[in-house]
């Protein structure tokens, strides 16, 4: 994080118990940033939380730290089993769950809590033995969730703690009567603690709050911009002709360090990575139907910088983390202008810089000016100039071999797999 993004709130002002200091210590933390410096206050004492703020402000720190202190000071009843969580968290992604769960290592390091974290699409009896050994800080997506409760593998009687993020996109995804189902077999509001957190509180995040909450205090972390303030916005109008050509050229000439191609289609991710490959970058593809396993081994090389380019569809536009993306390409601009903001997201977090480069091509050129009236403002346009257009050989484009079908052992309800959207 940059200072500019920071607040003036240091972390050891808040009265935190000193095994979640030395996670704040490990995590390199030392002042809040504005999201934290608003909720921790209301939130550590002991009432209820809807927040709104940006992507990458610090929401899931802010959560876990409240999470954790409350469950220090308010010791498990008498009784509890050990398959009776104290604390669910629902994320509305696979990759999101993962994230939250390491976030939460890190913070819990020297905290006695057992952490676990149950997502779709792999892993099944692990995670199943994981709950039936038994969890207190519990981190999972809807449809697995479910899936094991109705079994009877866990149950949420003992919860004492409920943290709902990124709301509004459990609502995109169809996961709102998920979401009630579970809320609905804790105990009363009045009797657990409730965290919200979302991009924007919604009519409709608003109603699920007050609905299944005691009275939440809200907290809105405004900002000017839709956008985050230090991404350099670039539009190019170009043929659909044109666009390997000119990413091949844009990808020589600005030499970016850590990339996310986003497309439309996986059909389409396909070929663009087919040419990346043939014209030597390093890439891969991150989209629904690359199994599990494999979607997390390739984050983590992205992240760690092995991997400098991730060619990917709307499955990794929210609810990601990853530092140090210098350039978001929207190779094809999305149907919906929302998912234009969660892309370019991924790069500029926490204070950073970073570029956000679009084509408008014939195809979805169409999308650019609903995508100006939601950010409020003209994307700066740059020219295709014969100097940006890489001369490319047909025949370099290397095929994409078949994927095979999802692993992971028995499936969930299919919950977590329901988007309307295209992934």
């Amino acid at each position: 994080m940059t200072e500019k993004h920071l607040s003036d709130t240091k972390f050891c002002s808040f009265d935190l118990a000193d095994e979640i200091m030395q996670g704040i210590e490990d995590a390199g933390f030392n002042y809040c940033t504005p999201i934290q410096a608003e909720t921790l206050p209301v939130a550590l004492s002991g009432k209820d939380v809807a927040g709104q703020a940006q992507t990458g402000t610090g929401k899931t720190a802010a959560f876990l730290l409240a999470t954790m202190q409350y469950l220090t000071t308010h010791p498990a009843k008498d009784g509890r089993r050990a398959n009776q969580p104290r604390c669910l968290i629902l994320v509305p992604t696979r990759e999101l769950a993962v994230q939250v769960h390491k976030d939460a290592e890190v913070l819990g390091k020297h905290t006695n809590f057992r952490l676990g974290v149950v997502f779709g699409g792999t892993g099944y009896e692990q995670q199943r033995k994981q709950l039936e050994e038994g969890v207190d800080i519990l981190v999972g997506t809807p449809g697995r969730l479910i899936d094991y409760h109705k079994q009877g593998i866990y149950d949420l009687r003992a919860i004492q703690v409920v943290v709902m993020d990124e709301a509004d996109r459990m609502f995109d995804l169809g996961f709102i009567k998920d979401i009630r189902f579970l809320l609905r077999r804790m105990p009363k509001p009045e009797q657990r603690m409730g965290m919200l957190f979302s991009a924007t509180l919604s009519c409709r995040v608003t109603e699920l709050a007050y609905e299944h909450m005691n009275n939440p205090q809200t907290v809105k972390i405004e900002s000017d911009k839709v956008t985050a303030d230090k991404v350099i916005q670039t539009c190019y109008m170009t043929s659909n002709d044109e666009k390997i050509s000119l990413l091949v050229g844009l990808l020589r000439h600005l030499t970016p360090s850590r990339s996310i191609i986003f497309i439309n289609t996986k059909r389409e991710a396909d070929r663009v990575w087919g040419f990346l490959e043939g014209n030597d970058f390093k890439a891969a593809i991150l989209s629904g139907d690359v199994p599990q396993n494999k979607r997390l081994r390739l984050l983590e090389l992205f992240q760690q910088g092995e991997l400098p380019i991730l060619v990917a569809t709307d499955v990794a536009a929210r609810g990601l983390h990853i530092p140090e993306v210098s350039h978001v390409f929207n190779y094809d601009l999305p149907d919906d202008a929302e998912d234009y903001v969660h892309r370019i997201g991924r790069t500029a977090r926490a204070g950073a810089t970073g570029d956000a480069i679009s084509f408008a091509c014939e195809r979805y050129a169409f999308s650019l000016p609903d995508v100006e009236a939601y950010i409020g403002h003209t994307i700066p346009r740059s020219p295709v100039t014969d100097e940006l257009l890489a001369e490319i050989d047909p025949g370099s484009r290397v095929m994409a071999p078949k994927r095979p079908g999802r692993q992971g052992g028995k499936p969930s309800r299919g919950g977590d797999n329901r988007s309307r959207r295209r992934r």
